[in-house]
């Protein structure tokens, strides 16, 4: 754009994206014919606006360049109206009431802090513009939105900070992300012969094969040639996209890896991970694999998640959470760590709901993967600093000299201050924090909305303390102290996979959503439509819409799942199973009448038999609890029907379908086992 533009328009477009000005049509005009020429001479012949319903996908509508003239030519043609605004259908994505058919006007507005790009692929190049998403009468129908709200939230309430503290020179804060997206590879043929991965993203049946994880020789094991293939098409394609792909390596489970970009702005991560999702699944498929980003595609080894790596920073190259050489004289740091400590202590059970979807309910707590508990580790440097801090008592350097907290400049690190802990949820990392629990198949935009929204609202109250006071140090150590009093339940080091670490957080009072619906409930409450309405984040209308929505989409996904279940069961194990204990029975019948001992056999057709009727029994079963739970009115209740009627009655069916797989000899079985998925790359 600098190249490309006039100094004066390139220097209006930094403004507003600061968020110093709004965009003129007339600077529109000029950008957009520039984006155009750009553009084509790229090969480009169409643009879209992409935008990020509540489907948790993208969406796209593409058009032409091409104006037609009252001569009857055509010219190519992008104006600065088509460039800020677009209109598709509001009507036909998910709204929660917001939107209906006959009310279908919704519009889509260039977000001019995320940059357009180009994407190639069988249809052209096409110029992408990013865009929220928005209807006819403002409120968010998008992730995108609400994101931007909540960092304009967090931006306001860190400077009021920084100022109070002196800092006259930022003039903006930034909430920064990089996120690190696992997924797993399977071959499409055998992806092809399982209507459960196809239709779910997930395994509805599967008895684990001989060999799983448990050797420990998958994790950042040698690449094999086949994935690294993909690996170097999928860096490729990201490069080609602007995003900064980092990090490639093989995860614990096997056909199972990792994918790490650069840290960039939450808006930006957010588009760059949506874009890095479809990537994968599109770079798979020209190899012959499919991408898996379910949570918990196989039972029994370990699922996906997408560590979220948020910090905040400064436009003047700040970061607020780096400790620094030694974190006790380091007050700035301090008062934004406990602001963090607070944020998400207080408003835990929000950050759970954020982190739900119907595949983590499989991956969370299932010693894998963090608890639903809401903890964060410290590491003991930082904890031994805080607690000394707020005991009044002075910490401790290296060197053994003792000292009080120290003023607000921010030194280099040189080397990290903490260890580090797989099983907490919520870890400081050096200079940031790491929220392990985000679902790897979803939309980073929601967990960063309530971290920047939650983190925002303690930041208000200490900017209302820090105004007020004098003494500004001491008043970080009243804060600092009066936090850590209040808010040291949710700080635990240890190990949060451990049955202990869940009694352990019952006495201490924090909170366990163990299933998602029981999360979503968490967004209509009173405490989370207060702390969104004063932010500006959500109105109530948008929350509640969102709370049908998220319900809605929790269970048809169950729904989905059992009715796949109970297909495979009917028509491909029970017949398979039927075939094959006929032929156990005439081969003993063979070996009586030759005068033999067929007692082997009429043991396993036994088995066999009994697990046939257990299938048979607990899938008639099943069809009556997914139609009962279908016939609810209340989405709440029909969440809860879904969790705790139809999911475990679908565990219990399982439960044989397993078991009949472990006796049916492998030519009779009619889909490809967990051997063929997880170990034939």
């Amino acid at each position: 754009m600098r190249e490309r533009v006039p100094k004066s328009i390139y220097k209006s477009v930094k403004q507003v994206q600061a968020g110093e000005a709004e965009l003129s049509l007339e600077v529109a005009e000029v950008v957009a014919n520039a984006m155009k020429d750009w553009a084509i001479e790229k090969g480009a012949t169409h643009y879209t606006h992409w935008f990020q319903p509540l489907t948790g996908l993208t969406a796209e509508k593409h058009d032409s360049f091409i104006s037609p003239t009252p001569e009857g030519r055509v010219i190519m043609e992008f104006s600065g109206k088509e460039l800020i605004q677009g209109e598709p259908d509001a009507s036909s994505f998910p709204s929660g009431g917001l939107r209906a058919t006959f009310e279908a006007r919704g519009y889509t507005a260039w977000d001019t802090t995320s940059p357009a790009f180009l994407k190639e692929d069988n249809t052209g190049v096409t110029l992408y513009i990013p865009t929220a998403f928005i209807s006819y009468h403002g409120e968010a129908l998008d992730k995108k939105v609400p994101l931007l709200r909540s960092m304009e939230a967090i931006n306001r309430q860190t400077i009021r900070v920084l100022r109070a503290l002196g800092n006259e020179t930022s003039k903006r804060a930034i909430t920064t992300v990089g996120p690190e997206q696992e997924y797993f590879l399977v071959d499409a043929e055998y992806f092809n012969r399982r209507p459960d991965l196809m239709l779910t993203g997930r395994t509805v049946f599967g008895s684990m094969p001989a060999k799983g994880q448990e050797m420990d020789d998958h994790y950042f094991g040698s690449i094999k040639e086949r994935v690294a293939d993909f690996m170097r098409e999928l860096n490729f394609e990201l490069w080609k996209l602007g995003i900064s792909a980092k990090t490639q390596h093989n995860e614990v489970a096997p056909s199972q890896f990792e994918l790490a970009t650069i840290f960039n702005s939450s808006n930006v991560a957010t588009d760059t991970n949506q874009l890095v999702m479809e990537t994968m699944k599109k770079v798979a498929s020209r190899h012959k694999l499919v991408c898996l980003l379910h949570e918990k595609p196989y039972a029994g080894v370990n699922g996906s998640g997408k560590h979220n790596n948020w910090s905040i920073g400064t436009d003047d190259g700040q970061n607020l959470l780096e400790p620094g050489d030694n974190p006790q004289d380091n007050a700035q740091f301090m008062l934004f760590v406990a602001a963090t400590i607070k944020a998400v202590d207080k408003y835990a059970k929000i950050l759970r709901m954020a982190a739900s979807n119907a595949g983590n309910d499989h991956r969370l707590g299932a010693n894998e993967a963090p608890p639903a508990i809401i903890s964060i580790f410290l590491g003991d440097q930082l904890q031994n600093i805080l607690e000394k801090l707020a005991g009044g008592s002075p910490s401790e350097r290296n060197g053994g000299e003792k000292i009080e907290l120290g003023v607000s400049t921010l030194p280099k690190l040189p080397k990290d201050i903490t260890d580090r802990n797989r099983t907490s949820p919520f870890a400081f990392t050096g200079n940031k924090f790491e929220f392990r629990m985000v679902p790897s198949s979803e939309s980073i935009a929601g967990p960063n909305v309530v971290l920047n929204t939650a983190v925002a609202e303690v930041l208000a109250e200490f900017a209302d303390e820090l105004e007020k006071g004098e003494d500004k140090i001491a008043v970080i150590q009243k804060l600092v102290k009066k936090t850590w009093k209040d808010h040291k339940r949710v700080i635990f080091n240890g190990n949060g996979y451990s049955d202990e670490w869940i009694a352990e957080a019952e006495k201490r009072g924090l909170p366990n959503i163990k299933t998602t619906v029981e999360a979503i409930a968490e967004l209509i409450s009173p405490e989370s439509v207060a702390l969104f309405e004063k932010h500006k984040v959500f109105t109530r209308e948008e929350l509640e819409s969102r709370y049908e929505v998220y319900l809605e989409k929790y269970c048809m996904q169950l729904n989905i799942e059992a009715s796949i279940m109970v297909q495979m069961s009917n028509l491909q194990i029970f017949p398979a199973a039927t075939a094959y204990a006929k032929v156990l029975a005439d081969s003993a019948a063979a070996i009586k009448n030759a005068g033999g001992d067929a007692s082997a056999q009429a043991e396993v057709l036994k088995k066999i038999s009994t697990e046939i009727r257990g299938l048979k029994s607990r899938t008639d079963e099943l069809e009556k609890e997914i139609e009962t739970a279908k016939g609810g009115s209340d989405p709440f209740e029909m969440g809860k029907a879904f969790r705790f009627r139809v999911f475990e009655k679908m565990q219990e069916v399982r439960s044989h379908g397993d078991a009949l797989e472990t006796m049916v000899a492998r030519n009779y079985w009619p889909f490809p086992t967990y051997e063929d998925l997880l170990f034939r790359l």
